[in-house]
């Protein structure tokens, strides 16, 4: 061994845990690490703001299982990684945020740019440390990517001082080590097969944990083997391909999707990788009056509409396969079709649909039409995220990415830029609402740079739609919503892109299917019409989450 920097040596830490890339902008506190970046195989992807390079960490982190890595330098810089970092932390995604931060000896009094980020990042982070001797540099790195990419993932952090950063240290990484997982008792298991087999009306939800496992394979094996039918969180989408007769839909997003899914019949519920951040039990278990058995990767959160009668804990592939084998052709199966009829049919019809401004579900289909199974559809934040969620039929995990749990408008541009560098075969759509696409517009120079081509659509109204429906539902009128845009297309034109903006119902199609023929970013804005929002509501009663 010989001594150099340590930040040397921690770069070699992210070279040991497969890093690829690190998305952030450099300071003058993290000279010496971005100079060591520099002489190392991991890429390093200067963005244009760091929420936008912690978001790309975010969404690398969701497609691969692997941590994706976000920097931004002391005070300022970090703290713009807060909102994207937050979003990793609820939804689930392994990150491993990297700031810098002053020397050791100003920590004690007052300094230009220094606010304790370890204190900062407490409450959004499962872990982080302050870096305080180059001797720790090998076990911090290791157990931050370790805890990032345990069960269940998130966000983990690392404050880098720039006087440790720059001194010499003789030392060498740690080896990886994958998570060892546990698994669950036989009689836990027979017990949950007994409940299943003996239930008249068992019916199954399930969410993001199956999606993280990889385990859609097991889980359709699952409804296959037993004839249970599957609900979807908005997270879940595409475990079950859409066209699935087992397949419910989409729930948890207004108060009779339960009910039109079947729960409100069904005596044993379970709940397979289901968490609830995506969306809270009592909506489907209102009476507290069902049995609930839970598979998972981690014991269950505990609330008073969700007590499990059984957990089976573990590597959900792997319990589900047992389980399949245990409960096949289980006498009795819940559920009911009429969420899906009615969402489908609803999607169905609008394929003739001549409205102009477009209304939703006509411009999901057309989005539906132009990708393939496997391709990737990303919702930035807003009224249209719930149409998505509701109503774009998916049929493979991992193809419509969704921000859930803190749910921050500007996801979507970022993110399609990390979608492209895990997956540059697969054609990446985003959908934004022109309240939260300036939020991060400036990443597209980032995608323009890096030659990430993706079609970004902006559905534009000049309101903050979501909260238009809720002000005039609750107050019959709206306020403090209203706002003009700038030319979206001359705007795009000047990042270099192709621009369109549509003119009637049939240039959308159009446009979408030309500017996935490109091998650059690119950008359609879409007038959109919501008003049909409130006849479909009515349809399936009132909202039961944010418009996040």
């Amino acid at each position: 061994m010989s001594k150099r920097r340590a930040s040397d040596l921690f770069v070699e830490c992210l070279e040991a845990e497969g890093v690829k890339y690190v998305f952030g902008i450099p300071g003058e506190e993290t000279l010496d690490l971005n100079q060591s970046l520099a002489q190392s195989s991991v890429s390093f992807i200067p963005v244009r703001h760091e929420q936008g390079g912690a978001y790309m960490a975010d969404m690398y982190g969701r497609l691969t299982g692997r941590a994706g890595v976000c920097l931004g330098t002391l005070g300022p810089g970090a703290m713009n990684l807060v909102t994207a970092i937050g979003d990793a932390f609820l939804d689930r995604a392994p990150l491993v945020a990297l700031t810098g931060q002053a020397d050791l000896e100003r920590m004690h009094k007052e300094s230009h740019q220094f606010i304790d980020l370890v204190e900062l990042f407490k409450p959004i982070t499962k872990w982080n440390a302050r870096v305080t001797s180059p001797e720790i540099v090998p076990e911090v790195v290791r157990k931050a990517f370790k805890v990032a990419e345990s069960e269940k993932p998130g966000a983990t952090h690392l404050e880098l001082p720039e006087d440790v950063m720059a001194a010499e240290v003789d030392a060498q990484p740690l080896p990886r080590r994958r998570p060892v997982r546990p698994e669950p008792a036989a009689r836990e298991l027979l017990k949950a097969a007994d409940t299943i087999r003996n239930a008249i009306n068992p019916v199954a939800i399930a969410g993001n944990g199956v999606v993280r496992a990889g385990a859609a394979p097991a889980l359709r094996e699952f409804c296959r083997a037993t004839g249970i039918a599957v609900a979807e969180t908005f997270m879940g989408k595409g475990l079950l391909d859409y066209e699935d007769p087992k397949a419910l839909g989409t729930v948890g997003l207004q108060a009779h999707d339960y009910a039109l899914a079947g729960f409100a019949d069904a005596d044993v519920v379970i709940a397979i990788g289901y968490d609830l951040v995506e969306h809270a039990p009592k909506h489907w278990n209102p009476r507290r009056d069902k049995k609930i058995v839970v598979v998972d990767s981690v014991a269950a959160e505990i609330d008073e509409f969700f007590t499990p009668e059984v957990e089976l804990v573990g590597d959900i592939y792997h319990v589900l396969t047992r389980l399949a084998e245990e409960c096949r052709d289980v006498p009795h199966s819940g559920g009911s079709p009429r969420l899906r009829s009615l969402v489908e049919g609803r999607l169905r019809d609008a394929a003739h649909d001549d409205h102009f401004p477009m209304q939703p579900p006509r411009a999901l289909y057309e989005i539906r039409r132009a990708l393939r199974r496997d391709d990737i559809l990303i919702s930035d934040v807003g009224l249209h995220k719930l149409w998505i969620g509701r109503m774009f039929p998916a049929h493979e995990p991992n193809t419509v990415m969704i921000a859930n749990g803190l749910a921050g408008m500007g996801f979507a541009v970022p993110c399609a830029v990390a979608a492209k560098l895990v997956h540059p075969g697969k054609r990446v759509v985003t959908v934004n609402g022109d309240g939260g696409i300036l939020m991060n517009f400036q990443e597209l120079e980032t995608a323009t740079r890096l030659k990430t081509p993706f079609v970004n659509v902006v559905w534009e109204n000049r309101q903050f739609g979501s909260i238009v429906w809720k002000q005039d539902k609750k107050f019959g009128e709206h306020f403090g919503v209203d706002f003009t845009n700038p030319d979206f297309v001359k705007l795009a034109e000047a990042f270099g892109m192709p621009a369109w903006r549509c003119e009637g119902p049939d240039d959308f199609g159009r446009h979408l299917d030309h500017a996935l023929t490109l091998d650059v970013p690119s950008l359609i804005v879409l007038p959109i019409d919501y008003t049909a929002d409130v006849a479909f509501a009515q349809e399936l009663g009132h909202e039961t989450v944010t418009n996040t």
